[in-house]
């Protein structure tokens, strides 16, 4: 075990000995409407060709719906901030996008501009390698960095987990490292690598984290009852292109 990790395989077993053992996963039903369920979501384009047009399509979409917020890379930040003020709907933006192993320092510097621009939300990639040498120090600091910089301005912060790279042991440890860091959501996924949210790891992610933080399942939510399905396993927050059509009653084919 790698000198700077943080929390033990006994401690990190234990919980996943409690979370298998339990009747918690997936066991409830949610009668919610799509009217309803458009608090839930983060109304998300993300695409790097996404043009001015289709960014002012998302704004205009988030407004009708009401939904939770737009997310968009941090260059739409300003744009979309400017089209949505004086709405409740917030400004999501995207930092270390999709990767995760840019510089700590950048990640820092990301998020401070984007929030000057107008983000309300953070959404931020861990560094997996990071994770996985279990070099907890590295993350803990670079999440801790980050909520700093964010509860500066009262924004929120939601940490990227890319969950389809990791463990479950590894998706444990990341959950309980930003608790450490006083984060506010953890998130599965982006949408960009080989796996989005599902139920399981929806379930453990709350079960790891408790009422310490939210949830926030992305990737892969196509439908009204692919909503449904993951606020049952205990997300409080949906990423998805798909907001539209879920409020339509309609399926989607996207992959976010």
């Amino acid at each position: 075990m790698n000198s700077t990790a943080i929390f033990s395989e006994q401690e990190i077993n234990h919980l996943l000995t409690q979370f298998n053992s339990s009747e918690i996963k997936n066991k409830n039903s949610v009668e919610l409407s799509a009217a309803n369920i458009a608090s839930y979501i983060d109304h998300t384009l993300l695409k790097p060709e996404a043009s001015m047009d289709e960014i002012k399509i998302l704004c205009e979409e988030a407004l009708q719906f009401n939904f939770a917020s737009v997310c968009v890379n941090s260059s739409n930040t300003e744009f979309c901030f400017d089209l949505l003020k004086g709405s409740n709907v917030k400004v999501c933006t995207v930092i270390g996008f999709p990767l995760g192993s840019t510089l700590s320092s950048v990640k820092v510097f990301e998020a401070e501009e984007a929030i000057k621009a107008g983000a309300e939300e953070i959404d931020m990639v861990i560094n997996s390698g990071k994770l996985k040498e279990q070099e907890d120090e590295y993350e803990l600091h670079e999440i801790q960095d980050i909520v700093l910089v964010a509860k500066k301005y009262n924004s929120i912060v939601k940490v990227i987990l890319e969950t389809c790279l990791l463990t479950d042991e590894e998706k444990v440890r990341a959950c309980l490292l930003c608790k450490k860091a006083k984060a506010d959501f953890v998130k599965t996924s982006t949408g960009f690598s080989k796996g989005g949210a599902t139920l399981h790891d929806v379930a453990l992610m709350k079960f790891v984290v408790g009422d310490s933080l939210k949830v926030k399942a992305s990737g892969g939510i196509r439908s009204l009852e692919d909503a449904k399905a993951m606020i049952a396993a205990g997300a409080d927050r949906l990423g998805t292109s798909s907001g539209v059509k879920i409020m339509q009653g309609i399926s989607s084919n996207s992959n976010y």
